[in-house]
């Protein structure tokens, strides 16, 4: 009977067990209860987000204008439909410049380099200043180059990196050195302010326009070299490069720039087209290429490589202007001086 008794009580406990598992699966858990002070500050926050999110932000600074590039305008070229002159001119569109005679690097026994720089201003030099304008354009020497550069008939090489024929330029670039950059200044306002007394100012551009007198010099590179096989000293211009004046706000000459360089063989036939101002007679006129081939030009020598090693300018060892021209003058002696002493007489 005990174990009986014994067995009937496990086996309800066992139950019991069972019954108590079985009803804690089944018992759903209770869930925190809501707080309505949270649930109408978040109904709030949707709703400030919602208006911030409407209101679209306005830009309230003055717009930048819009500033176009400088520009060097140059005039079209307009031919004559008739006959501008007694005369059939024809010489001048069939010119071709001579071939220099080739010197071999042995024979070049005597070479030495030199820079001069031609002043318009001087008598001698009127000619790369005549203003006037013929059926190939206008006749100025700088307005030559430049239509030639737009054209894409001649190169332009950057000045500001070296003289010699390294980095092309573009005919953009050109025209950022030549004109100033338009400005953006503010005046009366005539309209809002008719007697100025209110203040009222409004702003306008100023854009400037290409002057070709702002071109004072140019820069000749050359060499000299004697030829031992002819016995004869030869000059030949490598490049020439025009520069323009830097004016202090009184208007007075503070120093010239250089713009660009072009290379003078490739330069010869265009020349050739072109003739320079004669004012003596205007039927006798040489063209461009001969006034350089024949030295028909005052200029001074600026640097050379005579008894320089440091490879300065003039300027750079000798202070005074004056003796400045005397020590170019001793350079052009010395050179010169080479080809006599060779003759015995």
């Amino acid at each position: 009977m005990k174990k009986h008794f014994i067995r009937f009580c496990l086996l309800a406990l066992i139950f019991s067990l069972a019954a108590g598992v079985a009803n804690a699966q089944t018992t759903p858990k209770k869930r925190p209860a809501r707080k309505v002070g949270n649930t109408g500050k978040k109904k709030a926050t949707v709703k400030n987000q919602a208006a911030s999110a409407a209101v679209v932000p306005q830009d309230t600074t003055k717009p930048v204008a819009v500033l176009p590039p400088p520009d060097v305008k140059l005039d079209t070229i307009r031919r004559s439909l008739r006959n501008d002159a007694i005369i059939e001119r024809n010489l001048v569109k069939d010119r071709v410049p001579l071939p220099y005679l080739h010197i071999r690097e042995d024979d070049a026994v005597y070479r030495q380099r030199v820079w001069q720089e031609i002043d318009v201003h001087e008598k001698m030099n009127l000619p790369f200043v005549y203003k006037a304008t013929e059926d190939n354009g206008s006749q100025m020497f700088i307005n030559i180059l430049l239509q030639a550069i737009k054209s894409g008939e001649l190169t332009a090489f950057d000045a500001a990196i070296d003289d010699r024929f390294t980095t092309p330029m573009t005919f953009s670039q050109i025209s950022g050195l030549l004109v100033p950059k338009p400005e953006v200044i503010s005046i009366p306002d005539p309209v809002k302010d008719p007697d100025g007394s209110k203040g009222i100012t409004k702003d306008t551009t100023i854009v400037h326009e290409w002057d070709p007198n702002i071109v004072v010099r140019y820069m000749i590179k050359e060499e000299w070299v004697f030829d031992k096989q002819t016995s004869r000293l030869y000059v030949r211009i490598l490049g020439i490069c025009p520069e323009k004046a830097v004016l202090n706000p009184d208007g007075s000459l503070r120093a010239v720039s250089q713009l660009f360089w072009v290379y003078y063989p490739d330069m010869r036939p265009m020349l050739a087209k072109f003739e320079a101002y004669n004012g003596k007679n205007y039927g006798a006129r040489m063209s461009w290429e001969e006034l350089f081939e024949s030295r028909m030009f005052s200029s001074r020598i600026v640097q050379s490589t005579v008894d320089n090693p440091a490879n300065l300018p003039i300027s750079g060892y000798v202070k005074d202007p004056i003796l400045q021209l005397l020590t170019g003058e001793n350079i052009k002696e010395k050179i010169f001086n080479y080809e006599q002493d060779l003759w015995s007489y």
